[in-house]
This record gives C-alpha cells, structure tokens and sequence, in this order.
C-alpha cells in the first residue's frame, strides 16, 4: 500500500512516498525541478524487487524550503532513513538526485549501491572543447532567463492552460498523463491568494550553482559501494537547436565516467536525459539487475 507522509527532518519537514513492499529498501531521488510523483513510473516498475521510496527534496513538492547544500541534503536523507528504518539503502537518483546519489555513496561506503541517471553538470557548465563559443553563449542566454522566472507567480486566469499544456507536453513525451499532472501540481504553491511555482528563484540559484561546480570525476571517484552511472544518447526536442554542442558534451562525459575506477558506466540506447519517462521499464531492469 502507498503511503504518504511528513519526515521531521529537524531544519525542516520533508515529505515521503512509500510504495511499500519487503523486499531491500531503495530511496528514489528526483532531478532539479521535480519532485517524488515525477518519479512514480519508475518506482512502480522497481517495487515488485524493493521497498521503494520517494522523496520531495528541500524546496520542492511538499518538502520545506531550506539553504541548499550538499551536507544538508545528505542530512535530509539520512533523517528519512532514521525514521522510516531504512538500513543500508541503495540510493537512485536521477539528474540532480544522480549527483546526490554519488555523494550518498562516498559517505556510506556500506551501502549496496548507488545509480546515477545522467548525474552531470549542466552543459552551460562546458567549455573543454572548443568550437562551440558561440551556442554556449545562447544555451546560457536561456537557462539565465529560465532561471529568472523560477518560482513566479502565476496568475489564476492563466493556471487552466498551463495544465493544459503541461497534458499535452505529457502525451508528446508518452507519458502517463495523470502521474505528469500530479508531478506539476504538487509544485504549485498556494499562498497569501497567489499561486506561484517550487522551486523559488532562491532554491533555483543554489542549485544552479552547486551543479554547475560538480566535479565528476572527484564527485564519482569518491564512491565507494558499488555504483553506475546511465547516460543519454540522443537530445531532447529544445536540444537539437545545439545538437553539436550536446553531442560533444556527452562525449566529454563518457570520457570522464569511463576514466573512474569502479564506476560502471551504461549508454542508454534511445534515451534522452528524459530516460526516466522514457524508459522506465528498462531502467528498472539494469538497476535492479546492477543493485543484484
């Protein structure tokens, strides 16, 4: 039985999915702007083999705000596991949470492993190879201004056709429309009579800028359990505009996880840094599979 619920995480509350089951734990980690229901495909395709659990990271879902760092997060998780008995969980995380998954291995070396869903620094973070000055500058121009309208407030006449875009999105992407939906909602805040959108331009900033100095090869080469690390290979629609720049930067990746000692690292076939909606079934295959 699913079952949600409010972890006191001390600094703030953090909000908890349990899809149940007794089978090994697992917790499940969303990217930057998600939350646990963005998750949900994949934590049902991974319950028939663990006790899956989701989590809202701080700033996002239902989860409280809070100063973003590593340490804290990693704090953050280590209280789920306290109060939810969680011994010796692996850790998943995708985007973001593949960041936060490697980190969770170089602290708990007893863990049974960790997998990262393309846990990469932003590509506006890219500039070992050159010949690409000039689409850095406009990918750069778009995530600021992506970045500047974090957590703004949205206007009630506009909410219907934000819903109805984001179905729409969902049916273009294959997704499964109600899980998307519920992924949306539960980033709106409702507040003083406005609504506006988690992550906040503050959380937004925080993130941006411990993402874009993770070191992969220190940020992997740390782990100690088990761990592995599943990359795209192709791009998302809004990518193809820097398809050569993309193309690069995943090439620059490869030859960073594939230079770690003890990091497996897989090329998903077909799969975009959207691998999560895309193919949860198989995810769940090679994580289960790795993880055994």
């Amino acid at each position: 039985m699913i079952n949600d619920r409010l972890i006191d995480a001390g600094e703030l509350p953090l909000a908890v999915r349990d899809f149940g089951g007794d089978q090994p734990p697992l917790l499940l980690l969303h990217g930057e702007g998600g939350n646990l229901a963005t998750m949900t495909t994949l934590a049902r395709a991974l319950r028939p083999h663990h006790r899956v659990i989701t989590v809202d990271l701080r700033g996002h879902g239902r989860s409280g705000d809070g100063t973003w760092t590593w340490d804290a997060v990693l704090g953050d998780l280590a209280a789920v596991c306290v109060q939810m008995d969680l011994e010796r969980p692996a850790v998943v995380g995708h985007s973001l949470g593949g960041m936060i998954a490697a980190l969770w291995g170089q602290r708990h070396p007893e863990a049974p492993g960790v997998v990262s869903l393309d846990g990469t620094p932003p590509p506006t973070s890219f500039d070992q190879v050159g010949g690409h000055a000039a689409e850095l500058e406009r990918l750069r121009e778009i995530s600021d201004a992506e970045a500047a309208s974090a957590g703004r407030v949205i206007e009630a006449e506009q909410l219907p056709d934000l819903v109805e875009s984001e179905q729409m999105a969902a049916r273009d992407m294959g997704a499964n429309e109600k899980v998307w939906i519920e992924g949306f909602r539960r980033n709106l805040v409702h507040e003083f009579g406005e609504t506006s959108l988690r992550p906040s331009a503050a959380t937004t900033a925080q993130l941006r800028e411990l993402m874009t100095s993770f070191d992969i090869h220190s940020g992997y080469a740390g782990t100690t359990c088990p761990s592995m690390i599943v990359l795209p290979t192709r791009n998302l629609p809004e990518q193809e505009p820097f398809g050569d720049l993309f193309e690069a930067y995943r090439g620059w990746v490869l030859e960073q996880v594939e230079s770690v000692p003890n990091l497996r690292s897989v090329r998903l076939p077909d799969a975009s840094h959207a691998m999560v909606i895309e193919q949860p079934a198989i995810l769940a295959g090679l994580i289960t599979d790795f993880l055994a």
